[in-house]
């Protein structure tokens, strides 16, 4: 193969390696990371820029004067930790000689195109149980557990919608947020006892942008600013969204049952948080498509995170405990990279989501808007800054602390 035929080859492998990982999902300084280092594997010089909606390749053979750019418009990426293991392990198997460049974008092609491998059924099961685990975190009734568990399953199918309809798709969080909103006030006919901002935000709960924050705060603080500012952007936007749906779908209930007269249902007890992050963690590895034979350390991952912060907010106080729950979370997910020879992240994103409070957020937003609250709690806007703060912080001492050899 002439240098031309082999640099070609070697642009197109790196070019559809980024697109890949972009739409599993991967954070942009990750993402950079990465290519870089995979550009150097194939002794090529790469420049790369990439933000949430656009991909910049720059590649050359040591030479600046043919220097290849590439441009891509793209669509924010959905995390897949499944594919993103599969990638992981076909650019070692490419490095390690086990196949060529050609064969490795036979791969690439594969694992792209590879169907969800849960189903349907057990996708729709994990979105409605996701929003009945929860309601169940937040120590509230069995009412409300049960009824944000049957709205999880109706949001579920307008996800499912989504998928062949470009229409719903540009509507799919407000018009989820307002049939949450309408039904839930029209529960309140025959369960006077649920807490009704409660199973909204708990049927909803999958679309509260918390990871995406947290995301988007990580990538400041690696200096990667337009990405970092444009995925928060972003998070804010489908919050607002997602607010005003809820906010429309409460107005119109009132109007067309009236209020109804709150009863104070019995709380579930203190033991169900535990059954709760094992239904979540179980839920996530659904959703975010893990491996069934990386399974088992995504769900240690959700005890570890949980655990670690309650521990931190005995000693340190609600807020500082997520960073007692980001740091050894944070070193959990680099053992399980030096074990298993995959991304850290694959671990990481699954106990975080247990951490994130991007329902604070909504809550808050709650709170400034209406004058009540949907749980009582004090000092909630600081106390959510401080905690995402905690879990950037503690992600980042995590890695000082013991850095994972894989830059994904």
């Amino acid at each position: 193969m002439s240098p031309t035929a082999q640099f070609l080859e070697k642009r197109r492998f790196i070019i559809r390696l980024g697109k890949a990982l972009h739409k599993f999902g991967t954070p942009a300084y990750r993402l950079e990371a990465h290519l870089e280092s995979v550009a150097n594997l194939l002794q090529l010089h790469g420049n790369f820029i990439i933000s949430p909606t656009a991909l910049t390749f720059v590649l050359s053979e040591g030479d600046e004067q043919q220097e290849y750019t590439h441009l891509a418009r793209v669509n924010p990426g959905e995390i897949d930790l499944g594919a993103l293991a599969r990638t992981d392990e076909l650019v070692d198997e490419l490095a390690s000689g086990q196949r060529t460049l050609a064969e490795a974008i036979e791969r690439l092609d594969d694992i792209v195109t590879k169907p969800a491998p849960y189903g349907r059924l057990l996708t729709f099961i994990a979105f409605g149980c996701c929003s009945g685990a929860f309601a169940m975190l937040m120590n509230t009734s069995w009412q409300d557990i049960f009824w944000s568990t049957l709205l999880g399953f109706i949001v579920c199918i307008y996800v499912f919608w989504a998928e062949r309809s470009k229409r719903v798709t540009d509507m799919l969080e407000p018009i989820s947020a307002i049939t949450s909103a309408l039904l839930a006030s029209a529960i309140t006919l025959i369960d006077p006892g649920i807490n009704v901002p409660l199973v909204i935000l708990s049927s909803i709960i999958a679309f509260i942008p918390g990871l995406a924050l947290t995301l988007g705060l990580s990538e400041l603080a690696s200096r990667n600013l337009i990405s970092g500012t444009a995925r928060i952007m972003d998070a804010i936007m489908v919050l607002f969204k997602l607010y005003f749906g809820a906010l429309l779908g409460v107005t119109l209930g009132q109007i067309f049952w009236g209020n109804i007269t709150y009863v104070a249902p019995e709380m579930i007890p203190q033991w169900a948080t535990w059954l709760a992050v094992t239904i979540l963690s179980v839920c996530l590895i659904i959703l975010f498509k893990v491996r069934v034979k990386d399974a088992l350390w995504g769900l240690v991952a959700g005890y570890v995170a949980y655990g670690a912060s309650l521990w931190g907010a005995h000693y340190l106080g609600a807020a500082l405990g997520a960073f007692a729950g980001a740091f050894i979370l944070g070193i959990y997910g680099n053992i399980f990279s030096r074990v298993m020879n995959l991304p850290s992240s694959i671990v990481k994103l699954l106990g975080l989501v247990v951490l994130v409070p991007g329902s604070k957020v909504y809550m808050g937003l709650n709170t400034l808007v209406t004058g009540q609250s949907i749980i009582q709690t004090t000092d909630l806007g600081s106390q959510t800054f401080l905690i995402f703060m905690s879990l950037v912080a503690g992600l980042i001492f995590s890695n000082v602390a013991l850095p994972s050899r894989k830059t994904l």
